[in-house]
């Protein structure tokens, strides 16, 4: 047995796939970027007057992103506290894995999740970073 779980409290998906799915005591976030609920925006990208994409704030994509997971968990009827696997992925871990890395010590302070940290060339939209989380939660009643 299995709950889909959808919410508007998370930017909506890029593709055809839920924001999470519970089976049994786990739950699995699909992958989570920092655009903002309700739109495609994405906080610190920095665009030139044609449009195109020139730079970026990897901390304001970083909170960004720690906050819609944090949506979708609370969707699901978890916790931060509950999350037990966490995946990153970053277009540039040179550029970005040491402010990344200390505002994960901020956030995770207490949360004793595995993490993997992987870096890829690019993510379907413009973001600079995207988790891939499982959470561990008390059985259903």
């Amino acid at each position: 047995m299995s709950d889909i779980i959808r919410t508007q409290k998370a930017p909506a998906p890029v593709g055809a796939y839920p924001h999470a799915r519970r089976v049994g005591d786990l739950l699995f976030l699909s992958g989570v970027g920092p655009r903002l609920p309700g739109s495609n925006l994405i906080p610190g990208n920095l665009h030139d007057e044609s449009g195109h994409l020139v730079g970026y704030d990897i901390e304001a994509q970083c909170r960004q992103v720690f906050a819609n997971v944090r949506a979708v968990l609370e969707a699901s009827g978890a916790r931060w506290e509950d999350l037990v696997d966490v995946t990153v992925f970053l277009t540039d871990m040179q550029r970005d894995f040491a402010s990344y890395n200390r505002l994960y010590a901020e956030y995770f302070a207490g949360v004793d999740a595995c993490r993997t940290t992987l870096g890829i060339h690019a993510l379907p939209t413009p973001i600079a970073i995207e988790l891939k989380c499982v959470a561990a939660l008390p059985s259903a009643s």
